[in-house]
Formats: C-alpha cells, structure tokens, sequence
C-alpha cells in the first residue's frame, strides 16, 4: 500500500499556510541536507547560496533551473546533469517527449519512484479510483515516463492495470469493451480520437463500462468544452492532470474541476508575474516555478516549467467541499498555456488553450490545427477545421465576438489533419 494512507492525504491537504509552510520547509531542508555535497550540479549552483533555510522566503535566494542547465551535459555523457550518485543506484530510466527540442534523460532510484508512485495517490483520489476499478492505460510504453507511474500506483492500491500498447485505436476499444474496463488514462486527444474512430464504427461508447477518465499531457483536461466534449460522449467523469518528467506528478483537479491544484505535500510552487517578473498575486498571469521536496536521486529546485498560470489560494471562507477541504493553491483553468506559446495578436495575449475552448465548442469541429506567424512585426494566426457543416465563417464569427479579434479561419478537407495517440501537436509555430 502507498506510504501516505488516504487519512494522511486529506489531512495533508486541509493543512492551513503556515502548517503547509512548516511542513515543506522542513521537507526543504531534508533534501538539502540529503543531496549536498554530492550533487555536484546543485553543490555548485548553491555555492553562495544557503544550505539551510530558517523560513520559506529565503527559497528566493537561491537560482532558478532551467531544463537547459538539466541538458547541459546530456550531449556528451547522456546522463541529466543533476544526479546525486553514480547511474548505478538508479533503477529506472525514462526521456522526455521531445516535442520541444532533445530529449532530456530521467533517472529515478527505488526510493524516487516510489515517491512518484505515493504522489500519484493524490490524482486517484481525486478520480475516486478504487481497487473495483480496472484501468486501461492507452499509452505507449516507451521511454516517455507518461503513465508508467500511474500504472505502478494503480498496482498499488489494487486496481487492475490493464496496459494499452502496441495496439492501434479500434483494437484499444475492443480491449475496453472485452475487459469491462472501468477507467480510461489516456490525454485528452486521445481520448477525444477514440470518440471519432468508435463513431466511424458505429460504436456507442456510453454503453461501456468506462465511468471515470484521467488525461494529463495537455491542457485539454482542464478547457471545459473538451472536458464536456469527452465527459458526454463517454459518459464518465474526467479527472485533469499535470506532471513532468523532470519535475514529478505535480497537479490534479480540484472536485469541482475548476483547475488543479498543486500538491504543496510534495512541491512548492513559486509564481513570478509576466507582467513585473516578481512574486505574481491572487489571480495573475504568472510563469510556474516548482521545487521537488521528494525525488534526491535526481533533485529539482526552483525549476522553470515554461507554464502560465493564474494561482489562487483558496481558504475556508471559499471552499466548495466542507467534507474534503483542500488548501493547496488552486490553478484555475488549469495550465493556461505554454510561455513560448503565448501570441499577442493586436495588442491581445491569446493562448492555443483559449481557442482549443471555442472550437470544442462547436460539436461538428471534428479536429483542427492553428498555425502561427510573423507579418512584420505582430502576430498572426491561421486556424483549419474539419467542420462537417463545412461553414467556417461561423467559427470566425464565434472566435470574433469571443477574442475581440479579427482571425483567418480555412476549411479543411475530413481527415486531412493529423490524428494523435499521445501529445496532440495542434499547434504550429512558425515565428
């Protein structure tokens, strides 16, 4: 069973700030003391910095990590630069996707992905998953980490873990039906495209057994009108998602899926404002910064994930669940966007997430691409859709009275858009 009961969970989320500030500070100063001097990357980015911190706001003193100083050394000794021991205390070896750049390495100890398996619990808790449940994962299986973690915490709370690699879409959806499989993880592309290709099949998927989902990978799962597009067609309750392979498995939705929450039981989140660069306040567009307090085999402080976000800290007076109280700070909508996607169209900060929304609001947009590019020296985007009405004007008009903005929207030819069964690359950049 996981290290934390699900008593000890709730118990972890209904801390209050300070109890919350005192419980990861003294996680902080575990891992610093645990790691230092023989992580050589952190012994010599922390060399003027403190070693032991007396409060929380002292994190501010110590440097920032991008994933290029993790990268740093890859080329050459194909290891992250950030390991604490030799490679051979480490059992598990994963990559990063790649999809923006070179694969970055991962390695984990025994004690790390067991870590990673604990901090799962808190995303099945919140998908309400039970050792009943039996969980198909439609996912690869390569060395992109993904779900392997989820399929290990599953395993450990006594859910059947049913693997879905190797296999193409029709034969995933066969295995689903054949198992009665209860749960589907998955990203929310993926299962949108299982929804598409059942449909060219004839195949009622409401009719499965299938009540709960859990996406991750995207900021699908947190954009209601494709959470709404996957919840009816499935008829099953979605649960969002949020990790990194050089970070961990840092956010799950709050039960009223208003975002996700970060869990501060296992990572402190810091929140710089786009607009000033200092610490951003309640509700403010914001880059996410996270220190992993768990993960010493390859540590993580200060890490510049690239995501924007708009934090809240939610507190008694604005709780929605008075059974469950959970004080970690809340992202609403979930990871707005990417920082290196933002667009400024017109003098308008408009992220991929927020046309995703539109379209998905349209129920006969089967897929779409949006494509953008310099004229001069603004922003430009072109959106394509595969609109079985075959009218795209009124997408622009949508996207019009919504945006504010004027925006070029093209008729696709059906199936001429690329389908996906892990990260949906819908958007292309050419700035």
């Amino acid at each position: 069973m996981p290290h934390h009961s699900a008593a000890q969970r709730r118990r972890l989320e209904a801390l209050d700030r300070a109890g919350l500030a005192d419980h990861q500070l003294s996680r902080l100063n575990d891992l610093l003391t645990t790691i230092l001097p023989d992580n050589r990357f952190y012994a010599e980015k922390l060399a003027t910095a403190p070693h032991h911190l007396e409060h929380l706001d002292q994190l501010r003193e110590l440097p920032l990590t991008t994933k290029e100083d993790l990268l740093a050394d890859d080329a050459a000794l194909h290891w992250p630069a950030n390991l604490t021991w030799s490679v051979d205390q480490y059992v598990h070896y994963h990559q990063t996707s790649g999809t923006r750049g070179r694969p970055l390495s991962v390695c984990d100890t025994a004690a790390d992905w067991q870590w990673w398996v604990d901090s799962w619990q808190y995303v099945l808790d919140a998908a309400e998953m039970t050792s009943t449940d039996r969980a198909l994962l439609a996912f690869s299986f390569g060395p992109f980490i993904g779900f392997w973690s989820a399929h290990d915490a599953l395993v450990e709370r006594g859910t059947m873990a049913i693997p879905g690699g190797g296999m193409n879409t029709l034969a995933r959806l066969d295995l689903i039906k054949r198992t009665g499989t209860t749960a589907l993880f998955c990203t929310p592309t993926y299962a949108m495209h299982l929804v598409e290709v059942a449909e060219e099949h004839s195949i009622n998927l409401a009719h499965f057994d299938v009540r709960k989902i859990v996406v991750a990978g995207e900021p699908g799962g947190s954009v209601p009108a494709t959470r709404q597009r996957i919840e009816t067609a499935w008829n099953a309750r979605l649960t969002d998602h949020s990790g990194a392979s050089e970070v961990g498995p840092w956010g799950y939705s709050d039960r009223q899926q208003r975002g996700l929450h970060i869990l501060e039981a296992e990572f402190i989140p810091e929140f710089l404002s786009v607009a000033t660069g200092e610490p951003a306040g309640e509700g403010e567009l914001s880059h996410l910064i996270l220190t992993s307090l768990g993960r010493p085999g390859m540590p993580i402080l200060r890490y510049r994930t690239g995501d924007l976000v708009k934090p809240s800290w939610p507190n008694d007076d604005n709780n929605h669940d008075n059974e469950r109280p959970n004080h970690f700070v809340l992202l609403e909508g979930g990871v707005l966007g990417r920082a290196d996607d933002m667009m400024i169209i017109r003098g308008v900060n408009i992220f991929p997430s927020s046309i995703e929304q539109i379209l998905r609001s349209f129920p006969e947009v089967v897929e779409f691409r949006l494509t953008a590019r310099k004229r001069g020296e603004m922003d430009e985007l072109v959106v394509e859709v595969e609109d079985r009405l075959q009218d795209p004007s009124r997408i622009a008009e949508e996207l019009q009275l919504r945006l504010g903005l004027k925006v070029d929207v093209r008729l696709a030819p059906t199936m001429s858009l690329p389908r996906f069964e892990g990260k949906g690359k819908r958007f292309v950049d050419q700035r």
